[in-house]
């Protein structure tokens, strides 16, 4: 963890902000070793979830606007293992800001390490900026669960596709070496969302993905075959990409069948609730 003094001037605090964590393996259980949160970053308390420890990230504000910059970071050491997940959705606002908010993410999982990371939709609200990067780093023999969410804005407020920017990025590597990149930048008012190869009818888009033994082709079919189970307008597509590596594209109109989808991908892996 780098230790540097809280710098910021007073009219930045809460406008960035950086978020460290370190999980350790100690005496039989995973445990919080060091933290460091600047708001609007929070950290509860780590939790036991059996084997695991599971920890709430929250926010003390009701969500990030234009020209904000929040940075987080966080390692899991050797034979740790960890649940996060959010504490509520994470709301985009516009702002008059020139620039985006920008958010960047680094997960780091050591050997025999675990990580599962359970995030709630990010909802872009009508004339948001967003540009997130997130770098996932693992050992050849860690573990890792990640399930993320996209809404297309605030729908019941007739706010489909209504921001104005988004850039994604999600990049995972193994041992240093990149096994999966996820990019796209979405600009619904100068190219529609809505066409067939894009976001079609869909208000919820999201990705799962699994690195470890049970990222099997096996797998892949199986959970293939259950999603399609679940009916109603869900597409989605799971396919085993490399050795040990389960990735998973999920696309709704509604949003029981994309939560339908996502709990079952935990069910049928085995993953812990997340609301231990």
């Amino acid at each position: 963890m780098t230790r540097l003094p809280d710098s910021r001037p007073a009219c930045e605090i809460g406008r960035r902000a950086r978020l460290d964590l370190v999980f350790e393996y100690r005496r039989g259980k995973t445990v919080l070793t060091e933290s460091y949160a600047e708001p609007p970053f929070r950290v509860g308390r780590a939790l036991d979830a059996g084997p695991y420890a599971y920890v709430i990230l929250a926010s003390t504000g009701p969500g990030v606007f234009g020209g904000d910059a929040l940075e987080q970071r966080i390692r899991v050491a050797r034979g740790a293992r960890v649940l996060l997940v959010s504490q509520a959705a994470l709301q985009v606002h516009p702002t008059a800001a020139a620039g985006p908010a920008t958010l960047e993410s680094r997960f780091e999982v050591e050997r025999d390490g675990e990580l599962d990371c359970f995030w709630d939709p990010v909802i872009p609200f009508a004339g948001a900026r967003l540009a997130q990067r997130i770098d996932l780093q693992c050992a050849a023999d860690s573990r890792l669960f990640w399930s993320d969410a996209l809404m297309a804005g605030r729908t019941g407020h007739g706010e489909s596709w209504q921001f104005e920017d988004l850039a994604h990025q999600l990049r995972f590597c193994v041992d240093g070496k990149l096994m999966y990149l996820e990019r796209y930048r979405l600009t619904p008012k100068s190219r529609p969302v809505e066409r067939t190869w894009i976001a079609g009818a869909a208000q919820y888009v999201g990705t799962t993905f699994v690195h470890g033994r049970q990222a099997t082709a096996a797998n892949a079919g199986r959970l293939q075959q259950q999603l399609s189970a679940i009916g109603g307008d869900l597409q989605a597509g799971v396919d085993c990409v490399a050795p040990n590596l389960l990735v998973a594209r999920v696309l709704a109109v509604r949003g029981p069948q994309f939560a339908a989808a996502r709990a079952m991908f935990r069910q049928a892996l085995g993953r812990p609730d997340r609301r231990s």
